[in-house]
């Protein structure tokens, strides 16, 4: 793997300059793939095809004077299970293996506006519906710290490709934690922006596609980077409304700025008040707590005080989910355990209204915690990266828990919709990563960044 692979930063400053060439950029990258692909298969379809002609294209613009944009010969991944026009799309089902969009989602349009290469699609859960990079047509994406081991999910592939140095940027989705937690479990840094920031369309909403469902209320789209100047950098790119998709915000601003962090009231949360986490991670959270206050921050303990949502968050998922479709297509193939399990559960009206009590308590308490602090500080995942082929674990510092169970610490955050970023804090003593979450208020994305910013150059992280 590459000692210090390039940031997006660095590789767009380049191509715009003459420094580097756009072919060059994709060649590289298909020949570094030929070698670590067999290793972690974070792309589940690569378009070689594809590349080289956005890179020839891309030369004869720059050539002709044109502004090549802010990303410009930027290698880009993208989930399967954002739409690529022209490129297979499956969302990791059976069902969809040969099924080829013929529109781009706004992010991929907005991505290649700017100049990006689209290099290939990412690995996921089957539709997204676990946080692993496991379904039953592709290979499971394995963690490019210890190969033997699962990257998290559902953003699996894009994880792994940043983290192995493949693409300095990749495109995730996160409808209950699935940027910030393979994030966190391979060293990179993982953004989901305040609810409606990037728009989403068509995404998982095209109803010409039974099965495939949008998760309106709950997901969020955002960029895997090694930085937190890269995350900005794509953010700046992917920010800004769409007449396509109601629930999008105007654009926001999203320069990251070295300012100073005196008095900025910072909420440690180790476990919100009820979630297992492991011991080791509790430690370098407490450490990266200290880091914040080096960097003059106060920082306080104190839990938000609403009751534990994982409950509810399955009744909304079932809410949100194409139950026929999935039923009809499961007629024809056969779908992952996950789905199985939310198939076959009955589930009634009031679990729906239920869950929506729920969530209501948590943004009212949410809200309410949010006007003593400025930033929330937890860890991101309180487990580290575990066998592939499992859910999650069942067993987390000595409790039972329930396999999915270890979404905790980021599935309150779509809830609520609030910025939230996951940035490396550490290794186990094994030599696994650890990421802590910074929660910003709602819409202040711009706040987190800033003062993630502060926190990566205080405490530099290695590269693979």
């Amino acid at each position: 793997m590459a000692a210090r692979p390039l940031t997006a930063a660095a590789v767009a400053e380049q191509v715009r300059t003459g420094g580097l060439a756009p072919m060059d950029l994709v060649e590289e990258f298909l020949a570094h793939a030929a070698r670590i692909e067999p290793e972690i298969h974070a792309f589940c379809t690569l378009d070689a095809e594809g590349a080289r002609k956005a890179a020839a294209d891309l030369g004869r613009r720059i050539a002709g004077g044109e502004d090549p944009g802010p990303l410009a010969g930027v290698p880009v991944g993208i989930k399967d299970l954002v739409c690529t026009r022209g490129l297979r799309t499956t969302f990791g089902s059976a069902a969809y293996r040969d099924h080829v969009p013929d529109e781009d989602d706004i992010a991929v349009e907005r991505l290649r506006a700017a100049g990006a290469i689209v290099v290939g699609k990412t690995n996921t859960s089957e539709f997204g519906y676990a946080a692993v990079g496991d379904n039953l047509i592709f290979p499971s994406t394995r963690n490019p710290w210890n190969t033997a081991l699962s990257p998290g999910g559902s953003s699996a592939g894009s994880a792994a490709a940043v983290a192995a140095g493949l693409v300095p940027l990749a495109l995730g989705s996160d409808g209950g934690g699935s940027i910030r937690i393979p994030a966190a479990l391979c060293g990179t840094v993982g953004f989901k922006p305040s609810m409606g920031r990037i728009p989403a369309y068509p995404g998982c909403k095209d109803e010409r596609l039974p099965g495939v469902s949008s998760w309106d209320a709950l997901e969020h789209l955002g960029p895997l980077t090694r930085t937190v100047a890269d995350a900005a950098l794509a953010y700046a790119v992917l920010t800004g409304p769409d007449p396509r998709d109601r629930f999008s915000l105007p654009a926001a601003s999203a320069t990251v700025t070295r300012r100073p962090l005196d008095g900025l009231r910072v909420g440690l949360s180790y476990d919100w008040g009820y979630a297992a986490v492991e011991p080791e991670i509790r430690v370098l959270a407490g450490r990266s707590a200290e880091v914040f206050e080096g960097l003059g921050c106060v920082v306080e303990e104190a839990d938000p005080g609403f009751p534990d949502p994982f409950a509810a968050f399955g009744a909304m998922i079932a809410n949100e989910t194409d139950l026929r479709g999935l039923r009809e297509l499961a007629l024809k193939h056969e779908p992952a355990p996950y789905l199985r399990n939310l198939l076959d559960r009955p589930w009634t009206a009031e679990d729906f209204t239920d869950a929506r009590a729920v969530r209501q308590r948590v943004c009212r308490t949410m809200a309410a915690h949010m006007k003593r602090f400025d930033l929330l500080l937890t860890p991101t995942s309180p487990v580290t990266a575990f066998a592939p082929g499992n859910i999650g674990p069942t067993v987390i510092d000595g409790r039972d828990v329930d396999p999915s169970a270890w979404l905790s610490m980021t599935l309150p955050l779509n809830l609520t919709g609030q910025p939230a970023i996951s940035l490396p804090a550490g290794l186990t003593a094994d030599g696994l990563p650890v990421g802590i979450q910074l929660v910003g208020r709602h819409l202040a994305d711009l706040d987190v960044l800033n003062a993630a910013f502060a926190f990566e150059e205080a405490a530099p992280w290695p590269v693979l």
